[in-house]
């Protein structure tokens, strides 16, 4: 027999959903058969799924988000927590309004939407299930990115402990990407032959791509995974190799 995913009939919302990997999972679910729901701070020039403003930082904002897709849908299946990032800055020179921002948009965020998604999901026949984007940065030394870092690293413990206090009704795991190449890529590693350098130190020999982590947030989301939460699915292209290792071969 095949295996398929067919979700079909479920509810799905992707936090910056609006572009880059989240677009990519908000894709790949409707794909899927599922019912997209992204939301973003503002609305995009166009797009497939139903969109709503919202600043996932505010907490109000989050629970009118998700009441109005109860509201218009009766349940609410996946919650995706994409929405995060930050620009790079030495620990040295970051400020502390800059440090509390980035925590509170990749650790605080992401928690206030999982908490209104589960509060729905608890009250369902057949629970639910939340993905959190996490990233590579929350396992390894992030330089230039520590106060980011040290939030995936938080995100990632978060996911382990509710997955502990919400189960059985609501699956939480969790997807860290390592280098997945987005629209503003070319623009980062300047240009494309920076970009082929930083691939080329990749074991698979290439960056991820919003596709990628799409197919894993699908997995995580259907039937097929109705055994795993509290999980970190780590989407890296086997890692990096030892800087020891280079040093030794000059």
């Amino acid at each position: 027999m095949p295996i398929t995913i067919d979700l079909t009939g479920r509810v799905a919302l992707v936090t910056g959903g609006t572009k880059g990997i989240g677009a990519g999972i908000a894709d790949r679910l409707a794909e899927a058969g599922a019912t997209v729901v992204v939301c973003g701070r503002h609305a995009p020039d166009s797009g497939t799924h139903e969109f709503h403003a919202c600043d996932v930082r505010e907490p109000d904002q989050v629970t009118a988000l998700v009441d109005a897709i109860v509201g218009a849908h009766k349940r609410l299946d996946i919650a995706v927590n994409n929405a995060g990032g930050a620009p790079s800055v030495d620990a040295a020179d970051a400020s502390p309004r800059f440090s509390e921002a980035v925590i509170r948009l990749n650790l605080l965020a992401p928690m206030q939407v999982a908490q209104a998604a589960n509060r729905v999901m608890q009250q369902q026949e057949g629970g639910g299930a939340i993905v959190n984007i996490t990233s590579v940065s929350g396992l390894r030394p992030s330089p230039g990115s520590s106060a980011y870092g040290a939030a995936k690293a938080g995100l990632l413990s978060l996911t382990q402990s509710v997955a502990v206090e919400w189960a059985p009704k609501v699956r939480i795991n969790a997807v860290s990407g390592g280098l997945i190449a987005t629209e503003d890529s070319l623009d980062h590693y300047g240009g494309a032959d920076g970009l082929a350098r930083v691939a080329a130190t990749v074991p698979l020999g290439r960056f991820g791509t919003p596709a990628d982590v799409a197919g894993a947030v699908v997995f995580l989301a259907s039937p097929l995974a109705s055994y795993v939460t509290g999980a970190n699915l780590v989407l890296h292209g086997g890692g990096e190799w030892p800087a020891f290792l280079r040093a030794a071969e000059g």
